[in-house]
C-alpha cells in the first residue's frame, strides 16, 4: 500500500479526495506533487500549482517543470544549471557564493547585500530559505526543480515578486534501494554521491541522501601559491516518512551543508574584452586623452602592467597575505503533516533553519593593498530562521469549487558582523590620487613622501593653498601615513516577523471554463540597530586639519578642493571613523494586499488559453552598509547626528502589477507553450556599488517629461551632460510618480516525443525589461542618484533581450542484452546584456552560447552506467558581472576621451567576475 505507483495514482484522481490528497503532497507555493514526473518519455506532467492535480499542459500559469533525469542529464549539482534548460531563468553569483542572484524575466535582486530579500526566492521542500544563494549548495538526489514565473504568494508560502523556484528531494520509499555515484573530471575535480532508502516497518520508510565534493580552483594566486574559486563541500540529509493510514502522512526531513572554499577571484577588464575600455588601463601621469593617471598610480605601487591586458586569463593580482577564504553552514529540519478529514485536507509545514558564511576579500582585487576584508571567523552573516504554514483544501458546491485558505508565520533573525579595512598601501595610495591628478600631476613622486617630489612638492602645495597651506601639509601628511585602518567589529541586527493570510479559489464556472481569485494579507516588521567599531585615528584628525578650509570664505579654491579630497580619502567608504562606539536602531512594518486573478478557457481537450493579472510585493527593508549613513566630507558628533541620519538606510517595499496572456497545447508526444506577460515595478529596488559605497536606490518613474534631468551629473567638467547642479535636478511632484521598470515580451515552450527513447525541448524568450525614460530615486519624487544617470530608457542590468533554450537526449537500445546508450546536448544562446547595474558601457557583455553534452553507455534496467561528460564544451569565455574597481579612478581633467558618453565612469578602470570554463570528466553510477 505505499508504493509509489499508489501514491502516483492517488494523485492523478479527479475525485475531491484526489484533490485533497494532491494538495496535502505539495511542499512549496509552487504545489508541484512529490512524486517523480517522467520527462524523459512520453509520460505526462502531473502537477497542482492550483491546488488540485493537474497536467502540466492544463494548468493557466507560466511555469517550468524539470524532473531528475533532465537535471542529471545536464549534470545539475545546484540551480544555476537550470539556466540551461529555463530561458525566462538566469542565475549567478559574484562577489560572494552567500548571496547569488536569480533573476525571471530580467527581473531580480542586485548586489549581494544581505539586506535585501530575494525577487525569486528558493523554496526546498517547501521551506522558505532566506536568499536564493542557498540555492547554490549541493541539493542532493531530487525528484523535480519547478520555476514559476510572476508574482506568487497566493498558494503559500513567502511572498514574490519577479516568482519562485521550488526544489523537491526524493521521498523516503517503503521499497528497499539504493544509488551511488563518482566523478573525476579536470581541476582535480572529485564528486561521490550515495543515498539509500527503504522501510523501517509496514508505515514508516526513511532516506539518506550524502554528497561530497573537492575540486581546484578556476582561478590562479601566484602571489600566496593557491588558488581560487575551488570546491571543498559536503551535504548530508536525512528524511523520515511515516505514513500510519491512508489519511495521514508525516515527513521530516533534516539537513547539514559544510563549505570550506575560497572564494570569489575578479580580475581587471581590457579592451580585447570590451572596446569601450579603450585606454583606460594605459599609464601616464599627468593623464591625456590616452593615458590614466590611476593604472599609473598602481603599477608604480607594485601592480603588474600585465595584469591590465591579461583578457579572460585567469591569473589573479592578490596583495600576499590577502585571503579569500571562506566557510559556510546551513543546517536544519522541517515537519510536514497532511491529514485528510474527508471532505478537506490540513496541511502544516514547519521548519528552523540557520545559515552562516563568513568570507574573507582582497577587495580593490589588485595586487596594491587598498582595501580587504580579514580571515576572520568572527566576520560573519547569519541567519536564524523558523517558518511555519498551515494550509486547509478543499471542494464545495459537488465539485464546483476547489477551494483553500491558509496561513503564513515567519521570524527571521539576520546578524551581520564587518570588518572591512584599508590596506597596507591605502595611505599612499591615496596621496598618489590626489597629486597624479589635476594641476599637481608635475609633482608626482610615487617614492617621496607624500607623493610629491621632495622639497619643491610640498612647498608648490602649500603655496597654492595660500593661509591654508600648513594645514593642508599636515593632512597630507597623515593621510600617507594611514595604514591597515578601519573597522574593527561592525555589527547589523535585523528581526523580521512576517507573517500572512491567503486564500486560492477555482471557480470551475462551466465544463471548459474556470475563474480562479487568490488574495493574500501580508505583514512585515523588521527591527534594526548596529554598532560600529574603528580605529581609523586618520579620519578624525585630517577633518580637524582643514574642516575650516571647506566652509571659510577666506580659503582659496585649491585649498578647498585639497581639504575635501583629503577628508573623503581618509574617511571614505566603510572605514568612517566618527561613527567609532556609535550605535544606531530603527525599525519599520508594511502591510500589503495582494492577489491574482485567472480566466482560462478549454475550447478542446487539447489546448488551453487563459488571461491572468497578478499584484506582487517585496518587503522593504534597510541597507546593511555604513557608508549609506553619511558623506564623509560632512561631519557630525555623536550619536544624536548618526541617529539622525538612519533613516537613508532605509528602502521601500517593492511593488509590481502584472498581465499575462497565455495559450497551452498539448496531443500524443507534442507539446507547447505560449505566454505573453507585460509587468511594472514601482519602488524597484536596486542596489549598486559605485565604486567607493553601496547604494540602494529605488527606482521609479514620472510621466512628465523630466528634460533630460535624471541624465546630467556634476562629476567631469566640460562633459556632454555636465550640470553643476546634478544632485538637486531631476525631480517631480510625488503624485506623477508609479512605475520605474518594465519587463514584456513573451515566452515559448516546447517539446516533442516521438518515441520513449528520443526527446527534444525548446525555449525561446524575448524580455524587454527596461527602465523608464523618465526616473526619480523613490516615490516621493527625490531625484535620481548621479551614479545611475545611464539608467532611464536603457534595458536593465542581466536581461537579455532574446534567450533560446534546448535539449536532445537519445537513449537507444544497444543490441538486445538490455543495454542502451545516452546521448545528451543541451545549450544556451542569449543576446547582447550589460552586466553592471549602473550600466555603464564597459559592464557590456556581448552574446554567447553555452553547450553541455554526456554521452555514456548503460546497463540492463540501468543499474549502472558510465558517462562522458562536458560542461560548457566550447570554452566560452564571458563576464557574470563587470564591476568598478574600488577606489580605482584616476583623474580626468586633461583626459577628455574619458568624458560621458563613452566613458561615464572618467578614468574610473573595472573589474571582472568570470563564469565558469570548460569542465569535462567521467561519472561512474550505480542504483540497486
Amino acid at each position: 500500500m505505499k508504493s509509489s505507483s499508489l501514491l502516483a495514482a492517488r494523485l492523478l484522481r479527479t475525485s475531491a479526495l484526489g484533490v485533497s490528497l494532491a494538495v496535502a503532497a505539495a511542499a512549496a507555493p509552487a504545489f508541484a506533487q512529490d512524486t517523480a514526473a517522467d520527462d524523459s518519455s512520453g509520460d505526462v506532467i502531473v502537477v497542482t500549482a492550483q491546488g488540485r492535480a493537474q497536467l502540466l499542459s492544463d494548468v493557466p500559469v507560466a511555469i517550468s517543470a524539470v524532473g531528475a533525469e533532465a537535471m542529471q542529464n545536464s549534470g545539475a549539482n545546484d540551480i544555476r544549471q537550470l539556466n540551461q534548460v529555463a530561458p525566462s531563468l538566469l542565475v549567478s553569483s559574484t562577489g560572494s557564493e552567500a548571496n547569488g542572484s536569480a533573476r525571471i524575466r530580467g527581473i531580480g535582486t542586485v548586489g549581494d547585500n544581505p539586506g535585501l530579500e530575494s525577487s525569486v526566492p528558493v523554496f526546498i521542500d517547501g521551506v522558505y530559505r532566506s536568499r536564493s544563494g542557498i540555492g547554490l549548495n549541493e541539493l542532493g538526489e531530487l525528484d523535480r526543480v519547478e520555476v514559476q514565473r510572476g508574482p506568487q504568494g497566493t498558494l503559500g508560502g513567502r511572498n514574490s515578486s519577479a516568482g519562485l523556484i521550488s526544489i523537491y528531494s526524493k521521498k523516503p520509499e517503503f521499497t528497499f534501494g539504493g544509488t551511488g555515484e563518482v566523478t573525476y573530471g579536470n581541476y582535480d575535480y572529485w564528486r561521490a554521491a550515495a543515498s539509500v532508502t527503504g522501510p523501517i516497518s509496514d508505515t514508516l520508510a526513511a532516506r539518506l541522501d550524502g554528497v561530497w565534493v573537492k575540486r581546484d580552483g578556476f582561478y590562479k594566486d601566484p602571489a600566496n601559491n593557491t588558488d581560487i574559486n575551488d570546491r571543498d563541500r559536503y551535504f548530508l540529509r536525512g528524511q523520515l516518512l511515516f505514513e500510519p493510514t491512508d489519511a495521514l502522512s508525516i515527513r521530516l526531513i533534516a539537513d547539514y551543508t559544510f563549505r570550506d572554499e575560497k572564494c570569489c577571484g575578479a580580475i581587471y577588464i581590457d579592451n580585447s574584452v570590451n572596446p569601450y575600455i579603450g585606454d583606460l588601463n594605459n599609464p601616464g601621469i599627468p593623464a591625456t586623452p590616452t593615458t590614466n593617471s590611476i593604472t599609473q598610480v598602481l603599477i608604480d605601487l607594485g601592480q603588474d602592467p600585465g595584469a591590465f591586458n591579461q583578457g579572460y586569463q585567469r591569473t589573479l593580482s592578490v596583495t600576499p597575505g590577502r585571503s579569500y577564504a571562506g566557510k559556510t553552514k546551513d543546517y536544519g529540519f522541517s515537519g510536514q503533516i497532511d491529514y485528510d478529514f474527508g471532505g478537506a485536507t490540513l496541511t502544516s509545514i514547519t521548519a528552523y533553519r540557520e545559515y552562516r558564511s563568513s568570507q574573507a576579500g582582497d577587495l580593490d582585487y589588485g595586487s596594491v593593498d587598498i582595501l580587504y576584508r580579514a580571515d576572520d571567523p568572527d566576520a560573519y552573516r547569519q541567519f536564524h530562521t523558523f517558518t511555519q504554514e498551515v494550509r486547509l483544501n478543499g471542494e464545495a458546491f459537488n465539485g464546483k469549487l476547489d477551494w483553500l485558505i491558509g496561513g503564513f508565520y515567519a521570524n527571521e533573525k539576520l546578524t551581520v558582523r564587518d570588518n572591512i579595512r584599508f590596506g597596507t598601501q591605502y595611505g599612499r595610495f591615496a596621496s598618489c590620487r590626489i597629486v597624479s591628478g589635476g594641476g599637481l600631476a608635475g609633482l608626482y613622486s610615487p617614492n617621496s613622501p607624500l607623493c610629491a617630489v621632495p622639497g619643491v612638492g610640498p612647498a608648490t602645495i602649500a603655496a597654492a593653498s595660500g593661509a591654508s597651506g600648513p594645514d593642508i601639509i599636515a593632512a597630507f601628511n597623515l593621510l600617507d601615513g594611514l595604514s591597515d585602518l578601519g573597522s574593527i567589529n561592525d555589527r547589523y541586527y535585523q528581526n523580521d516577523t512576517n507573517w500572512a493570510l491567503f486564500t486560492h479559489n477555482i471557480f470551475h464556472v462551466t465544463d471548459t471554463i474556470d475563474f480562479t481569485f487568490g488574495l493574500r494579507y501580508t505583514h512585515d516588521k523588521k527591527k534594526f540597530s548596529a554598532s560600529f567599531t574603528n580605529d581609523n585615528v586618520v579620519c578624525p584628525q585630517v577633518q580637524g586639519l582643514v574642516l575650516d578650509d571647506l566652509t571659510s570664505a577666506t580659503s582659496n579654491a585649491t585649498a578647498k578642493a585639497l581639504a575635501g579630497g583629503l577628508i573623503g580619502l581618509a574617511c571614505q567608504g566603510n572605514s568612517t571613523a566618527e561613527l567609532n562606539g556609535v550605535s544606531i536602531n530603527d525599525q519599520r512594518s508594511e502591510d500589503e494586499f495582494t492577489g491574482t486573478a485567472i480566466l482560462s478557457w478549454k475550447p478542446t481537450p487539447d489546448l488551453l488559453v487563459y488571461a491572468s493579472y497578478a499584484r506582487g510585493y517585496k518587503a522593504g527593508g534597510f541597507n546593511l552598509d555604513r557608508s549609506a549613513l553619511k558623506s564623509p566630507i560632512i561631519p557630525f558628533g555623536g550619536q544624536a547626528g548618526t541617529q539622525a541620519l538612519v533613516g537613508n538606510l532605509q528602502f521601500d517595499p517593492e511593488l509590481v502589477n502584472s498581465y499575462e496572456l497565455g495559450a497551452k497545447y498539448a496531443t500524443g508526444p507534442f507539446s507547447v507553450g505560449l505566454a505573453l506577460f507585460r509587468s511594472d515595478f514601482k519602488n524597484f529596488q536596486l542596489n549598486t556599488f559605485n565604486g567607493s559605497t553601496y547604494i540602494v536606490q529605488m527606482i521609479n518613474g514620472c510621466s512628465s517629461d523630466l528634460g533630460g534631468a535624471d541624465r546630467d551629473q556634476s562629476k567631469f567638467a566640460g562633459a556632454p551632460n555636465y550640470n553643476a547642479a546634478a544632485a538637486t535636478t531631476g525631480a517631480c511632484p510625488a503624485d506623477d510618480v508609479s512605475w520605474g521598470v518594465r519587463s514584456q515580451g513573451f515566452e515559448l515552450e516546447a517539446s516533442l516525443v516521438p518515441a520513449r527513447s528520443f526527446r527534444m525541448t525548446a525555449g525561446l524568450t524575448y524580455a524587454r525589461t527596461k527602465y523608464r525614460d523618465n526616473l526619480v530615486g523613490n516615490s516621493s519624487g527625490e531625484p535620481l542618484d548621479q551614479a545611475l544617470r545611464k539608467l532611464p530608457g536603457d534595458n536593465m542590468s542581466n536581461a537579455p533581450e532574446l534567450v533560446a533554450t534546448g535539449s536532445v537526449a537519445w537513449t537507444p537500445e544497444i543490441g538486445s542484452s538490455g543495454l542502451t546508450g545516452l546521448v545528451y546536448l543541451d545549450g544556451r544562446l542569449s543576446s547582447d546584456y550589460n552586466t553592471g547595474s549602473d550600466l555603464f558601457p564597459q559592464k557590456e557583455q556581448d552574446g554567447y552560447a553555452i553547450v553541455n553534452a554526456r554521452v555514456g553507455v548503460r546497463g540492463p534496467g540501468e543499474r549502472w552506467a558510465l558517462e562522458l561528460w562536458a560542461q560548457n564544451l566550447f570554452n566560452k569565455q564571458y563576464a557574470q558581472v563587470a564591476f568598478n574597481s574600488p577606489f580605482q579612478e584616476g583623474a580626468t581633467s586633461t583626459g577628455a576621451a574619458f568624458a560621458d558618453p563613452q566613458f561615464p565612469g572618467g578614468g574610473q578602470i573595472f573589474s571582472q567576475f568570470l563564469a565558469e570554463p570548460r569542465t569535462y570528466g567521467v561519472t561512474l553510477r550505480g542504483k540497486f
